[in-house]
């Protein structure tokens, strides 16, 4: 079989490849996986069994998602959000990772460069390749909790730049990017007609009084900005396959015209589980909000006792850290995370996964439960000691 060479040149994920690994042994202490573990609530699987029941899921829905469900974003958005959207602006997709990758499939040619600050979600590097595009690697501060460097952006600038690529609250560092700084990168997209690909899976879930921005809302921007949301971190529907972009009415088609081949359409089972998330309660959104909180804590308190081994910056959204390792096992984030989990049965994601920047360090998940999270560190204080 011929490989063509934008494939042949990935490298394989080290994200996958851990999780390929971590099964071959019983009794993992897992903080590798960024899903929830809570299971979807209860409404949104009623939502989508009344669905079967009453024969509504048996075909496609049209490309661009139900009206239903279209409608119902629309709320969402304004609420929430700030942004004021009609449904022609809507396209509900395969989960957000589908939606980003029609959104730079339809936004850039080859050869064509993309910012990505990192370290960032490794998929948003993949799709540019995958676009024959060109990744353009800036790196996030660490010393400032591994905030936007806006001056290093502007520099990155070049007459090949089409669009800037990043997720806030951010996949692994779980900085919330400022509004300050988002708006200055407005600035730059403005002046420089670039588009903005932005990817809020972890909208909801932020904390110490952080607030998120969502960039659309910044009326001037709306024809250079493409956002990407999800039901599968607000309402823990990661296996549903469930989300939406929102970008201006006479940019959507053009995106569609990337997801229909991709996706034909999102599973219509999983429409209507969304719609049913959207019109039920909201509390477990809150619900879950306090749970990370709490876990980030604990497992905060558990890193201050491995000062030796671990440095990190408090996340301030998502479910997710990436603290520095120190010393000589730091020169190797895969070699380390094997070891842990060769040795100790811990499951960690080395941090070269998300970027260049992230050599050094690994990613912690906690999105899991008090007990995972003690079982994990138990045996790394022993194993440290």
């Amino acid at each position: 079989m011929n490989i063509s060479n934008r494939v042949n040149n990935i490298k394989k994920s080290a994200i996958h490849e851990m999780t390929r690994l971590s099964k071959q042994y019983d009794d993992v202490a897992f903080l590798s996986w960024a899903k929830p573990t809570s299971g979807t609530p209860k409404h949104i699987n009623k939502a989508a069994i009344s669905a079967i029941e009453n024969g509504l899921v048996g075909g496609y829905s049209q490309s661009d998602g139900l009206p239903e469900l279209r409608k119902e974003i629309v709320k969402k958005l304004k609420r929430d959000n700030n942004i004021e959207a009609n449904i022609s602006q809507l396209l509900v997709t395969v989960g957000a990772i589908e939606g980003l990758a029609a959104a730079v499939m339809a936004t850039i040619d080859p050869d064509d460069e993309v910012i990505l600050p990192t370290p960032t979600y490794s998929t948003h590097i993949r799709q540019v390749e995958l676009a024959s595009g060109k990744p353009v690697l800036v790196p996030l501060i660490e010393e400032e909790d591994f905030a936007l460097d806006i001056e290093a952006i502007k520099k990155a600038i070049t007459s090949k730049t089409k669009a800037i690529m990043y997720c806030t609250p951010n996949n692994p560092t779980g900085t919330v990017f400022s509004e300050n700084n988002l708006r200055k990168l407005a600035d730059l997209a403005l002046e420089n007609n670039l588009t903005i690909i932005t990817d809020e899976a972890y909208e909801y879930f932020t904390f110490d009084g952080k607030k998120h921005f969502s960039i659309a809302s910044i009326p001037e921007m709306k024809k250079n900005v493409i956002t990407a949301y999800t039901f599968t971190k607000s309402y823990a529907m990661t296996g549903w396959r469930i989300g939406y972009i929102h970008a201006d009415e006479g940019n959507i088609p053009q995106i569609k015209k990337a997801h229909i081949p991709f996706a034909i359409c999102a599973p219509v089972v999983s429409q209507y589980a969304a719609i049913g998330a959207l019109k039920g309660s909201q509390e477990c959104i809150k619900e879950f909000r306090q749970h990370y909180l709490e876990m980030r804590n604990l497992m905060c308190e558990r890193l201050d006792k491995l000062d030796s081994v671990f440095q990190y910056s408090k996340p301030s959204g998502s479910y997710l850290m990436f603290p520095k390792i120190l010393g000589n096992a730091g020169k190797d984030s895969i070699e380390f995370s094997k070891k842990l989990l060769n040795d100790i049965k811990v499951s960690t994601t080395p941090g070269i996964a998300f970027g260049p920047t992230g050599e050094g360090h690994i990613r912690l998940s906690f999105c899991v439960s008090k007990e995972m999270i003690n079982k994990a560190f138990d045996r790394m204080e022993k194993y440290f000691k």
